[in-house]
């Protein structure tokens, strides 16, 4: 017999198998004898009030045997002398997209203008320690795309896009912790991803797809309304009449080609804002209430939101135990994103606190029409280039002098690796923007007493939070409004925010490559 149990529980004995056990033996006067296995189904953690509880959802097995489940990969078949199918970008949407061709029995051929997950490492170091930006390989190009690099985040809302737990199971059968499974919010960590990422390429390899790195694509090749192929930087010809472009949201030249040849696209509002490191032990201490983090808690995340003269200002990506990263895409220009290992065990926690924007902030830059969000972004991040002595130094304040417009007089080091440098970020940032992260700051001290301490430190700017552009398609057969065969995918295309999402809509237009029978 299997009963399964909704249980609220103290964090020592939600994560301790025997204690468990034993309280449901007794709170369900059930003999200890009589219990074989508890399987945890669901889990997650409850901190809005001072006594933190955990939630478990449950089934325990009664004088019955547990038989784990076993979590295996697809027997995916040879598609070697298959038709074959053109994806552009290996992220998230491009590596799901080409495991389903697959199954599909079409041949998968990628082209992803960056490096390989074991040599990509090399030029992120060259970022850190001397500020020079491949602009092929970074943190947001590169096998495995942004997702990489920041934090293995899995949580969506977009559950009616696709089959989540689909999604999930794949990652788990090419390397990723089952508990993955069972978390309210998953995430795999960025020292996990690159063995999974791997994984999942040799997989393609193995069944007959092709995987090109190095192979910037500047052109489409188009025969009226139909795509026939690429052409890439060195001067290669990939011949297909189905694409699937899934590049990533900071893939800007592919924004500029689609524009020059008159290809559709549409501006894309979007959030800017900074990212803001505290102390881990701070945040802890307000989300959970307590001095010191109970060793059976996981350091704490927080998300907050608030109105500010009719805009959002809310946390994005949100890293406990993590580190501020470097992601500039090209020389003269700097860019804060942030991620954890697996373990999340740094000392210090960070997130984007950014602005919502609408379509008419980006006016001033009205003359490269639907390109405008991102000359907008571009601006932002050249000032802060500047600011911080054209290299990939970032500005930054203390973060009570960032809401009281005061220079800071000294700034602590930080986990950004390329260093920082007091600014006064008010010439960095859009005015409206300033103000409103002023006044959000102060509004998330309402809920989150402590937040706002000279301790904390802002860097700037936040500017990569989505794609500046989408790329409009048709909702039934996904493919572009005007060019047939050609399948705008994932994050950079406007259709996804991040892995499981662009995973699902790689899968969508890979499943989107078949024809539909009549």
């Amino acid at each position: 017999m299997i009963q399964e149990l909704e249980l609220r529980l103290l964090p020592e004995i939600a994560e301790q198998p025997d204690q468990l056990r034993n309280y449901i033996s007794k709170s369900k006067k059930i003999p200890d004898e009589e219990i074989r296995y508890v399987e945890v189904v669901n889990h997650s953690i409850d901190a809005r009030q001072r006594t933190v509880i955990v939630n478990l959802r449950v089934r325990v097995y009664l004088g019955e045997d547990f038989r784990e489940k076993e979590i295996r990969l697809p027997d995916f078949p040879n598609v070697r002398n298959s038709k074959e199918v053109l994806v552009i970008g290996a992220g998230p949407a491009g590596l799901f997209a080409a495991l389903e061709l697959i199954q599909l029995g079409l041949r998968p051929i990628i082209i992803e203008r960056g490096k390989d997950v074991k040599t990509r490492p090399k030029d992120l170091q060259q970022i850190n320690a001397h500020h020079l930006v491949n602009e092929d390989s970074n943190y947001c190009f590169g096998e495995g795309g942004a997702g990489t690099y920041s934090d293995g985040k899995l949580y969506t809302r977009s559950k009616k896009r696709g089959n989540v737990r689909r999604i999930l199971e794949l990652l788990v059968g090419f390397g990723a912790n089952k508990n993955i499974l069972i978390e309210a919010h998953p995430h795999i960590g960025t020292n996990k991803l690159p063995g999974i990422v791997r994984n999942i390429r040799e997989a393609i390899l193995s069944c007959g797809g092709e995987v090109h790195f190095n192979q910037r694509v500047e052109d489409l090749i188009l025969e009226g309304d139909r795509v026939r192929g690429v052409i890439t930087k060195n001067g290669d010809r990939f011949l297909a009449d189905q694409v699937i472009l899934a590049t990533g949201h900071s893939a800007r030249d592919i924004f500029e080609l689609l524009h020059r040849k008159g290809i559709e696209i549409d501006l894309k509002p979007l959030a800017v804002g900074v990212r803001v490191e505290h102390q881990q032990s701070l945040i802890d201490s307000i989300q959970y209430s307590c001095e010191v983090r109970n060793p059976f808690l996981p350091p704490s995340p927080y998300s907050v939101v608030r109105q500010v003269n009719g805009r959002g200002v809310y946390s994005f990506c949100m890293c406990p135990g993590g580190v501020i990263a470097a992601c500039a895409t090209k020389p003269g220009e700097v860019v804060t994103n942030g991620w954890s290992s697996s373990r999340r065990a740094r000392p210090t926690a960070n997130s984007g606190i950014v602005v919502e924007l609408r379509p008419e902030d980006f006016r001033p830059f009205a003359k490269h029409g639907p390109l405008a969000a991102m000359e907008f972004q571009k601006a932002i991040e050249r000032k802060a280039w500047e600011a911080g002595g054209k290299r990939q130094t970032a500005p930054a304040q203390r973060l009570e002098d960032f809401v009281n417009g005061k220079i800071s007089s000294d700034l602590p080091k930080t986990s950004y690796p390329p260093g920082i440098v007091s600014v006064d970020l008010g010439s960095v940032l859009p005015d409206f923007i300033h103000k409103s992260l002023q006044v959000g700051f102060k509004e998330f001290n309402t809920s989150m007493k402590g937040y706002l301490t000279n301790e904390a430190v802002v860097h700037a700017p936040e500017t990569r939070t989505s794609s500046s552009v989408s790329i409009p398609r048709d909702p039934k057969t996904l493919e572009h409004i005007r060019i047939k065969g050609l399948f705008p995918c994932g994050e950079g295309a406007g259709y996804a925010g991040g892995i499981v999402s662009a995973a699902m809509d790689g899968i969508n237009c890979a499943q989107a490559c078949v024809p539909k029978r009549p």
